[in-house]
């Protein structure tokens, strides 16, 4: 365990374990633009954003993440809105805790920053259900991000909710607040086409944000045929050859991608500062005026608010600022010595037209000078991805790494390349610490109390319903919990061979995702799951059957629901065939059988995990807690670590499960190992374009350990 600020002096963690100063405020004021940037009070800016998402950080973090990015030369922080989060059900609002989105504008207005507010409301992000609230699928007539009545009634209900909580608070810039920039839906250009009514969908949702009067513009990322009201902006590792859509238009970079998510099952990728800096140097070389990193900090997937579906709990994303706010070096580093070249430059590049010469087959120059001749900036750039070059450059020879780009603000002197990292490197190191039992709750000895209580396998008090065939496992729940018990019964004969030769049938099950436990006649037969680019799975295995009736119980299991694609909400998961094969006439189908349904754990239904719960079960005390048992509550109560470092919970050994602290869900656990087979890599080679799976590491190795 590594050590994380702890504010409180006892701790009480519970596990389900299902086996497996005083500173100027940023007053904007008039924002307007033209084809070359944003104009704030009448001043061109070259600004760099940085995207820290309020819900996956707790608030005692927010000023320290806030000043931590402005020290690294960022002028802007951009968080999408979470509908989910705070429309919990219709019209009931929630914006209290990590959720308190005035609090968190206003730390970012305090600590002298704009901020770019992407409300969607769809918002993707790896974010269970696209950040859309789950019982807005459950109102009859509604489909999803298309010309939907009823879809577009609550998401102009919500988007207006919090355009006018904003006006409320004074914090758009023509309030003086510190929001320039809101956004409208998200990425819709990949699947506008396939939408019928997709392209007037679209057109409304712009003319809907824009009669709101905030006063400052609206965006559109990734939306190929936006309007004219708005600006379309580019999503992706590399924006340098994007071009808006009107000529009256900034080239603005809402998403690039400093590093990649994390699922379940999968390496772990990364991206060189190198090839980041190279991408940022470029934007700006060909033109761009603000630029975005998704992520800057990426956080925590709290709870159950993760999706993909399997997005791992860690949303550390390989960012600049790592999961638990320290700096990434050298990473963060790297990037700041960047911002702060490119602000060297700023005047010059968006005061004057550039002029690009040639100096090589895949090198160039961008010169931005003014006309009397009192600056120069010069971007020299080689795209060759495995040789160095030496150019000429105003009578001057330039050294260029292979991926990289110079940059001289006096168009002579080189101050910045971006394949030259100088910045110091350091390693977090998790460092280990033995729970400690709390003095408040001491029983005399020294050893650490625990508390475990075991759940029966399969239908816990009384059905929830009964039904003639397997059930969608998410239209059942409701995603209510990630849990549902399928549960039926038969009648082996005892004149069955495979009794009598002392031999097994096989159970055959199919599911359209995401986890499974089978249990048979309450003992636990073994575990499948799908992952997280192809959720289906099938389960086979030999079974032990008994003479007379025989109870089969199945745990099916959600790790996150989707978050995005082509009619996402109608992806289902859950069970889809029971057959067992090996008996004298064949193959049984149980499929069509009575199956009967219990939705959640009986813990969950109880809130043992809460204070006001405890009581509700009896838990069995011992200090060797039992291992590898499936449906298993732990729980304990200990003192919180000395000092203020952070701290992760090592949930090694402790299979797939969800997590509680004081009363508060954690989220999921599930070290869940990597397969040997993905190529891992021992150095990355930054040069030549990124994707997720170039630099991948953790081969074989737990997903997420802490």
């Amino acid at each position: 365990m590594k050590q994380l600020s702890a504010r409180r002096r006892h701790a009480f963690l519970l596990f389900s374990f299902v086996l497996l100063c005083i500173v100027k405020l940023g007053l904007a004021g008039n924002v307007t633009y033209d084809s070359r940037s944003l104009i704030i009070d009448g001043r061109r800016k070259l600004l760099i954003s940085a995207s820290i998402h309020y819900p996956r950080s707790v608030p005692a973090m927010w000023p320290e993440l806030v000043r931590k990015a402005k020290e690294g030369g960022v002028d802007v922080i951009e968080t999408y809105v979470f509908w989910n989060g705070h429309e919990t059900a219709p019209s009931e609002y929630h914006f209290e805790g990590r959720y308190d989105l005035v609090k968190f504008v206003k730390i970012v207005q305090q600590a002298g920053m704009y901020l770019i507010l992407r409300i969607g409301p769809f918002i993707a992000a790896e974010w269970n259900f696209g950040g859309i609230p789950v019982w807005l699928h459950y109102i009859p007539g509604t489909v999803f991000r298309t010309n939907n009545d009823n879809f577009k009634h609550y998401m102009q209900k919500f988007m207006t909710y919090i355009v006018n909580l904003m006006k409320r608070e004074k914090l758009f810039a023509s309030q003086g607040g510190p929001i320039i920039l809101s956004q409208v839906e998200n990425e819709y250009g990949f699947f506008e086409s396939a939408y019928k009514g997709g392209k007037e969908y679209a057109m409304w949702a712009a003319q809907m944000a824009v009669s709101q009067h905030t006063g400052v513009p609206w965006i559109m990322c990734q939306q190929y045929d936006a309007p004219p009201t708005v600006i379309n902006t580019c999503n992706s590792f590399y924006c340098d050859q994007f071009k808006p859509i009107y000529p009256d238009k900034p080239k603005l970079w809402t998403e690039n991608w400093p590093g990649w998510f994390q699922r379940f099952g999968d390496p772990n990728p990364h991206r060189p500062p190198e090839d980041i800096a190279f991408s940022v140097a470029r934007f700006f070389q060909k033109g761009g005026s603000l630029q975005n990193y998704y992520m800057y900090h990426g956080g925590t997937n709290f709870g159950r608010t993760s999706g993909g579906p399997f997005i791992t709990t860690s949303y550390d994303y390989d960012a600049p600022i790592d999961e638990y706010g320290l700096a990434r070096l050298p990473k963060w580093g790297h990037l700041k010595e960047l911002h702060r070249a490119l602000k060297l430059c700023e005047h010059t590049l968006l005061n004057n037209k550039p002029f690009n010469l040639s100096l090589g087959p895949s090198q160039e120059a961008d010169i931005y000078a003014d006309p009397s001749g009192s600056s120069c900036a010069a971007f020299l750039a080689n795209m060759d991805e495995k040789n160095d070059k030496i150019v000429e450059f105003r009578n001057l020879s330039y050294h260029l790494p292979a991926w990289s780009v110079s940059m001289l603000p006096d168009c002579k002197n080189v101050i910045f390349n971006t394949a030259k990292v100088s910045s110091q490197t350091s390693v977090v190191e998790m460092i280990p610490e033995k729970l400690k039992l709390s003095m408040g709750s001491s029983n005399g000895t020294k050893a650490l109390e625990w508390g475990v209580f075991k759940e029966k396998a399969g239908i816990w008090g009384t059905a929830d319903f009964v039904n003639n065939s397997l059930v969608d496992h998410i239209n059942t729940t409701k995603d209510t919990t990630d849990y549902l018990w399928y549960t039926t019964s038969f009648i082996v004969d005892e004149t069955e061979d495979f009794l009598k030769k002392g031999s097994q049938p096989v159970l055959l099950i199919e599911s359209k995702g995401h986890a499974l436990h089978a249990f048979v006649n309450h003992e636990l037969q073994g575990s499948a799951s799908g992952n997280g680019t192809h959720s289906p799975f099938k389960f086979k295995k030999p079974v032990s059957l008994k003479a007379g009736k025989n109870e089969i119980a199945f745990l099916s299991m959600t790790v996150g629901l989707q978050n995005g694609g082509l009619l996402y909400e109608w992806i289902g998961a859950g069970l889809t065939s029971v057959k067992i094969k090996g008996f004298n006439n064949g193959t049984i189908d149980l499929s069509k059988h009575d199956w009967a349904y219990k939705i959640g754990l009986q813990g969950e239904k109880l809130s043992v995990y809460k204070p006001e719960g405890l009581n509700r079960v009896n838990w069995v005390s011992t200090t060797e807690p039992p291992k590898h048992q499936p449906l298993m509550w732990y729980k304990t109560v200990v003192d919180a670590p000395t000092g203020d470092e952070p701290t992760g919970l090592d949930m090694l050994y402790m299979g797939k499960g969800l997590a509680w602290l004081n009363g508060e869900e954690i989220g999921r656990y599930w070290p869940r190992k990597s397969s040997t087979h993905d190529k891992c890599v021992q150095e990355c080679n930054y040069r030549g374009k990124f994707k997720p799976d170039k630099c991948p590491t953790g081969c074989g190795e737990p997903t997420q350990k802490w």
